[in-house]
């Protein structure tokens, strides 16, 4: 009601001011008093019905452009009826914006999808060279082998994170859930990366978890992956790693470099490095991004402690959806 008689403020003073004039007249032409006051006694009457009814109208109205506000895919005509000629004028010019942000958004959507059309080609097109220098690789004998394999998989494996980027933006229609081995999961991680642990000589303390996870094994890899590949890249030569588990939560701890307590509080976000990756250069900020979304749409939790110079404990909680064996 307040803010209506706020909106209404000018109308009610022009009333209030013809009542007033009005009184004024009837007086000076003599009428008596009570006739004066039954006069405006009907005019009060009059006036407050009507502004009674137009309350109604404008509460009606007012609560219908409420429920509109953040709809969306919003229509013009879902806007309340107009009653007044500017109002016509107000929904012809959001109607301009809507069918403007329309336009907008499906060009927006094309170029997208566009977009990650081409690059899910490129990354596939570009894995036909990558297994081609892989397979010459391997029947070559030069003394740097060793090490043009590593660069070779790190390349491997920047076009995996590439192609997992782009399904993230549709990550709801890729994810299959269901109930697999904790065990088999770290298995193929540790095996994707078992050349790594030779060539940097790092030990591997490795505890079977025993559990069964209703979840979707492909993303759970990726993200295993992902927290391997950081221990390995930022523990030095000789350094261990170990993958333990607390039954609720899945433990990969490293003695590398560590991370800044600074630090801890934005890893997660997209394109953050941190002092540590932009001192190395070798960070890209999109590894951890990636690892905290597909956890967040699993519903898993992920969680960081580290310390510099001590190293990094990453903490994956599979309890939402765990049972134990």
């Amino acid at each position: 009601m307040k803010v209506y008689l706020k909106d209404k403020i000018k109308l009610i003073w022009i009333i209030l001011g013809f009542l007033f004039i009005q009184t004024v007249t009837l007086a000076l032409y003599g009428y008596e008093l009570n006739a004066v006051a039954y006069v405006l006694l009907l005019c009060f009457i009059f006036v407050t019905v009507t502004l009674l009814v137009d309350y109604a109208y404008y509460r009606r109205k007012r609560i219908q452009l409420q429920e509109l506000e953040g709809k969306q895919g919003l229509e013009i005509t879902e806007f309340p009826k107009e009653n007044e000629p500017y109002e016509k004028e107000y929904q012809k010019i959001i109607d301009l914006l809507i069918k403007e942000k329309n336009e907008l958004e499906y060009v927006l959507s094309n170029n997208i999808t566009e977009s990650n059309d081409y690059f899910t080609m490129w990354v596939h097109q570009i894995k036909t060279p990558i297994a081609a220098m892989r397979l010459l690789l391997q029947t070559s004998d030069q003394e740097d082998k060793a090490e043009l394999e590593e660069q070779l998989f790190k390349i491997e494996q920047y076009v995996d994170m590439v192609l997992q980027y782009i399904r993230m933006k549709e990550s709801n229609r890729d994810f299959v859930f269901e109930t697999i081995e904790c065990d088999n999961v770290l298995k193929q991680a540790i095996r994707k990366y078992s050349k790594s642990f030779i060539r940097k000589k790092i030990n591997l303390q490795y505890e079977p978890v025993e559990l069964s996870i209703v979840t979707d094994e492909k993303w759970l890899c990726f993200v295993i992956e992902q927290i391997l590949s950081n221990a390995i890249k930022y523990t030095q030569e000789g350094g261990t790693i170990t993958i333990t588990h607390d039954w609720k939560v899945l433990i990969i701890k490293d003695t590398g470099i560590g991370i800044c307590n600074e630090d801890i509080p934005r890893i997660f976000e997209k394109g953050f490095t941190g002092y540590n990756g932009r001192t190395d250069k070798k960070s890209t900020g999109i590894g951890l991004y990636l690892c905290k979304s597909v956890c967040d749409k699993l519903g898993h939790t992920i969680k960081i402690e580290s310390s510099i110079s001590e190293g990094t404990i990453v903490k994956i909680g599979l309890d939402s959806y765990l049972t134990k064996q």
